[in-house]
């Protein structure tokens, strides 16, 4: 493939879900969570086989991912709108700097291994040989019903067309989709950008990508609702195609995805110290010491000056304490 892959890092969002670890001027993607390099800096590493490497973020973590990510070129978006709008930007970005490139695409807050570059020079190959929009599949190991899923055609020559995207599903779904062999929606594309550019601009992206045509950054992203690239462009496609991965991968979205990725001490999962008697089933994470007695399923995170308690099958509702925290000014 003679195209120069570049590999885009999407590092804009806070981590809300990982309240109080994350902060408004702490996203999760500078945190280590236990390891010697930040979920950023892991993910620069991660695609040290690219061209090139840029990482999209907002203007006030800018100075975050330069110290952290510094072999890595850095764009900043006017407003974070979501996936969307930050890869229609990006890629029109990327296309003025870098000319004719495959990008590949990914979030910075995830943990992998694996073949990881193998399956991402195979994505970048397809995306230049369909000339379509290329998403990764991770193969299921559980019916998770926090991920959204892929629904494959016909396989050939290591990839498929997709059939149809599926949002996260309850159970019972999810089960089924198993079995019936979809793929987790990882949030991991490749596609070049003209491919990405010409599909958005048929899709509710399209006042953004004519006003970038003009130059004019600020108006592009005033002129459109934050919206996901799945919802946008990827679920309307007709030239969309996925890529399996059998990948040890997990999105660190929320507390309790630590259960997964944690040694467990005496059942429970623990980052820092803590003590345990009688408890099990616990994600304790902190940044100093925590104590658990005669406690199960719970999430007890402590990080600086607060503490946040939450059943752990109810770690999503940790949004909305970050929501109230916001309307007072103190996330």
């Amino acid at each position: 493939m003679e195209r120069p892959i570049v590999a885009l890092v999407l590092a804009g969002g806070t981590g809300t879900r990982l309240y109080p670890a994350s902060r408004s001027d702490r996203p999760k993607q500078f945190l280590s969570f236990g390891e010697e390099e930040s979920l950023l800096a892991e993910t620069v590493n991660r695609v040290g086989f690219a061209d090139e490497t840029y990482v999209l973020t907002r203007e006030s973590f800018a100075d975050g991912v330069r110290t952290r990510a510094p072999s890595a070129a850095v764009l900043t978006e006017p407003e974070p709108k979501d996936t969307g709008p930050a890869l229609a930007y990006a890629a029109h970005r990327i296309r003025e700097q870098v000319g004719d490139c495959v990008l590949l695409c990914l979030p910075s807050d995830h943990r992998i291994s694996g073949p990881f570059e193998t399956v991402a020079r195979t994505a970048a190959r397809v995306a230049v040989e369909t000339e379509g929009l290329v998403t990764v599949g991770i193969e299921p190991d559980r019916p998770a019903t926090g991920y959204g899923y892929i629904k494959p055609g016909p396989s050939e020559n290591g990839f498929a067309p997709v059939e149809t995207f599926h949002e996260k599903p309850d159970r019972e779904t999810a089960e089924r989709y198993v079995r019936e062999g979809f793929y987790w929606n990882a949030g991991l594309f490749a596609w070049t950008p003209t491919a990405l550019l010409s599909a958005a601009a048929s899709s509710p992206l399209a006042p953004m990508v004519e006003r970038l045509d003009d130059g004019d950054h600020d108006a592009a992203f005033a002129a459109v609702d934050p919206v996901s690239i799945d919802y946008a462009v990827l679920e309307n496609a007709e030239n969309a195609f996925v890529v399996p991965a059998a990948l040890d991968w997990d999105d660190l979205g929320s507390w309790d995805a630590f259960e997964r990725i944690l040694d467990k001490q005496d059942g429970n999962a623990v980052l820092g110290e803590a003590v345990t008697i009688d408890a099990d089933g616990n994600v304790l994470a902190s940044d100093g010491h925590v104590s658990a007695v005669g406690v199960e399923d719970l999430v007890v995170a402590s990080f600086d000056n607060r503490t946040l308690v939450v059943p752990k099958d109810e770690a999503q509702r940790v949004r909305e304490v970050v929501s109230e925290l916001r309307d007072d000014e103190r996330f």
